[in-house]
C-alpha cells in the first residue's frame, strides 16, 4: 500500500512523495485473529467532496492537513514544482502544502470526482 504525499518545503514549492505504509500484524477487533493494520493518526473531521466533471480550479495551497480517498472518477493535481498525480478509485492523498505557492487540481474524467476528506490537527 501507498498514498501521494503533497508538500511545501521551505520556500513555498510543493512537491510529491510516494510513500510506502508500514503494516504490522496485531490484534484489531478481538476476538478476531491478528491482522495487517497501520498506525492510527488522530483526526479532527471527516468529510464527503464532490468535484464535478469538467471542474477546473485556480492555484491553491491546502487549507489544513488532510488525507483524501478517491471513490470515483479521476483528477489531474500539478504541484508548483510541475510533477504530477493522477488521483484515481482508491487512491490516497495526502496534502500538506499549507502554505506556499500551492497546486492546481482538475477533473479529468467524464463523471465527477467523489471522495472522503479526514482531516488533522
Amino acid at each position: 500500500m501507498q498514498f501521494y504525499r503533497l508538500y511545501a518545503t521551505e520556500d513555498g514549492e510543493s512537491h510529491w512523495q510516494d510513500v510506502a505504509v508500514s503494516l504490522e500484524e496485531r490484534t484489531f477487533a478481538p476476538p478476531a485473529k491478528a491482522i495487517e493494520v497501520s498506525e492510527g493518526e488522530a483526526a479532527t473531521q471527516f468529510l464527503f467532496l464532490r468535484l464535478r466533471a469538467g471542474w477546473d480550479e485556480p492555484v491553491h495551497p491546502t487549507p489544513v492537513r488532510q488525507k483524501l480517498v478517491c471513490l470515483a472518477g479521476k483528477v489531474l493535481v500539478t504541484a508548483s514544482d510541475g510533477d504530477t498525480r493522477t488521483v484515481g478509485k482508491g487512491d490516497v492523498w495526502h496534502m500538506e502544502d499549507c502554505h506556499g505557492k500551492g497546486h492546481h487540481t482538475c477533473v479529468i474524467s467524464d463523471e465527477d470526482f467523489e471522495a472522503v476528506i479526514v482531516q488533522f490537527p
